[in-house]
């Protein structure tokens, strides 16, 4: 990068962390820590609950996902609007009415301790290792940028955010937010608009979209129901309604953003704000993906993105092999570049025969050049066991890095560590304000009045702190696991089907009592784990799976178990 490209991303962290500690102060009760005052508007709720679920991988890694796969992914999404109707009519009044401080709370009530404090565990868990892929992403982008160890870049990743989290809690979070939206919008706006304009004067918009459709990229929408399809219209409605339910109404990183809110309205208007608008995000996401897949239609791209391995096969003794490929490669996409020429030329014509004709030809090449990258991959992973032989996640990166204009570059890699801090940041933040008030306060009885309520500020900083060291061993790992967009929505289905169960036997079966729920809850969760297991469904169905398993079970047995006393639901 340029020098004013750092110039760009460092002023940019540099604002977010500071405007955080700025609004961040003043913070001095646990009430006033976890709660951030609630006095949050609509907006600030709205834009704090997008931020928190729009971290770098959806930069990073979305974008690669669309370039591989095409645009199916923004499927996963559609039953989100759906999911915040549902929740602002059911839950979120429930939430203000009992005056909550976190999900779990209302379970204890329900049900009894240990059934809130299963819950509260399984948010724990899944989310403190979701926050390690999570950073993972920022540090991947300094370890391309700078070379520097990726266990060096975790921990100053890491660190740069616990600096306003653990300081100013809540608040500082939702105020950081406002500021890294901002810095994401106009970076992967601006960086939408100069991938179109750098495609060759000849090639409009529309010529890319119908480049892109012609290889398979622009496959929006699915009908064909299969269960062992991840992304399609069925999946994306039913598992993915699920989904949303869990995470926006039991996921405390979600909750904590619109219980900041000042009132009920203020609370419902934010979290369908982010109904409304992630759909339609995830979708320029992803068309920003196929933009730069089309891009790379008339410019030779890396045979592997991902430079590290490359660079290990090319000092053994296979880089004369590896060579060879990389000049078939090129030939092969230098035909595919002529290809998508005469195919861009026979719509300009407008003759259906011709252009079909060249439709098929372009399709033709671009197999030759797939089929020529798989042999170099499988090269690579003999040179390097072990290695992923995936590079979703550095296309965007390495396109960003040798195609667009000095200044550009430093804000969309600020634009995903914005993305990366604020996820972080909601999420650390819900971490520790779970632990202290499920597990801590609970658990040991803390006072809340004023004098212990200073107190619960110092062990929600400790909390926050520890879950951020958590995360960071856990990032680590998160190499491992693939596209990391896909992993981070895996790990969570693995567990919120269960906690909505957990939830909806709550409020909607009445006669099922605490032990019952509890074992449900165990059952079901062991049985969602198994699936993953042994057998190819696709993660979002385990979402629906989990939470009809919680209430099923619990209902039986509740027929069996001895009848504990306990309240009738909330209403």
């Amino acid at each position: 990068m340029s020098r004013i490209d750092w110039l760009v991303l460092g002023g940019a962290l540099l604002f977010v962390v500071l405007w955080g500690l700025y609004k961040g102060r003043g913070a001095k009760t646990g009430d006033s820590y976890i709660g951030g005052g609630r006095d949050h508007r609509w907006w600030l709720i709205g834009l704090s609950i997008i931020a928190t679920q729009t971290s770098a991988i959806t930069f990073l890694s979305t974008p690669g996902l669309a370039y591989v796969d095409g645009m199916r992914f923004v499927q996963f999404y559609f039953g989100l609007p759906l999911a915040a109707v549902v929740l602002s009519v059911t839950l979120i009044p429930l939430y203000h009415r009992l005056k909550v401080s976190t999900a779990y709370e209302i379970l204890e009530a329900r049900f009894d301790l240990k059934t809130r404090l299963l819950a509260a565990c399984l948010f724990l868990l899944q989310r403190g290792l979701a926050v390690g892929i999570t950073i993972f992403a920022p540090a991947l982008v300094l370890s391309v940028l700078l070379g520097w160890s990726i266990h060096v870049n975790i921990l100053l990743v890491g660190t740069l955010v616990m600096i306003y989290t653990v300081t100013g809690g809540t608040k500082a979070v939702a105020w950081a937010h406002s500021s890294q939206m901002v810095i994401i919008a106009c970076g992967m706006l601006l960086a939408g608009i100069m991938t179109a304009h750098r495609l060759p004067a000849h090639v409009s918009f529309s010529d890319a979209l119908h480049v892109a459709g012609g290889l398979g990229r622009l496959n929006v929408i699915d009908t064909h129901f299969d269960p062992n399809n991840r992304y399609n219209l069925w999946s994306g409605l039913i598992g993915g309604f699920f989904l949303m339910l869990s995470y926006f109404g039991t996921d405390q990183s979600q909750v904590q953003r619109y219980l900041a809110g000042s009132d009920l309205t203020q609370s419902r208007l934010g979290l369908l704000l982010n109904g409304m608008i992630k759909v339609p995000m995830q979708f320029l996401i992803l068309l920003l993906g196929a933009l730069v897949f089309v891009f790379y239609q008339f410019h030779t791209p890396p045979v592997f993105f991902n430079p590290g391995p490359v660079k290990q096969v090319m000092a053994g003794p296979d880089a004369a092999a590896y060579q060879a490929l990389e000049a078939d490669f090129a030939q092969a996409r230098g035909l595919q570049s002529q290809k998508a020429e005469a195919y861009v030329l026979a719509r300009h014509g407008g003759d259906a025969t011709q252009i079909e004709a060249a439709k098929v030809q372009l399709q033709q090449a671009h197999a030759t050049s797939e089929t020529v990258r798989r042999q170099a991959v499988k090269l690579i992973e003999k040179a390097n066991p072990g290695t992923n032989p995936s590079d979703t996640n550095y296309i965007f990166l390495a396109y960003v890095l040798s195609s667009l204009p000095v200044g550009l570059v430093g804000l969309v890699i600020a634009a995903v560590f914005s993305g990366s801090m604020s996820s972080m940041s909601g999420e650390i933040s819900a971490l520790g304000a779970t632990t202290v008030v499920d597990l801590w306060r609970r658990l040991i009885g803390g006072s809340r009045g004023q004098h212990e309520g200073s107190r619960e500020v110092w062990v929600g900083r400790l909390a926050t702190f520890a879950w951020g060291c958590f995360a960071m061993g856990f990032a680590e790992y998160a190499a491992r696991l693939g596209s990391l967009i896909e992993a981070v929505n895996i790990l969570g289905s693995l567990f919120y089907g269960t906690i909505l169960g957990i939830f909806i036997t709550a409020f909607y079966v009445k006669r099922v009592h605490g032990g019952a729920a509890f074992y449900a809850a165990l059952v079901a969760e062991a049985g969602v784990l198994l699936c993953f297991t042994f057998t190819r469904i696709s993660f979002l169905w385990y979402n629906l799976i989990g939470c009809v398993a919680v209430v099923a079970l619990a209902w039986c047995f509740s027929l069996i178990l001895p009848t504990g006393t306990h309240p009738e639901p909330a209403s």
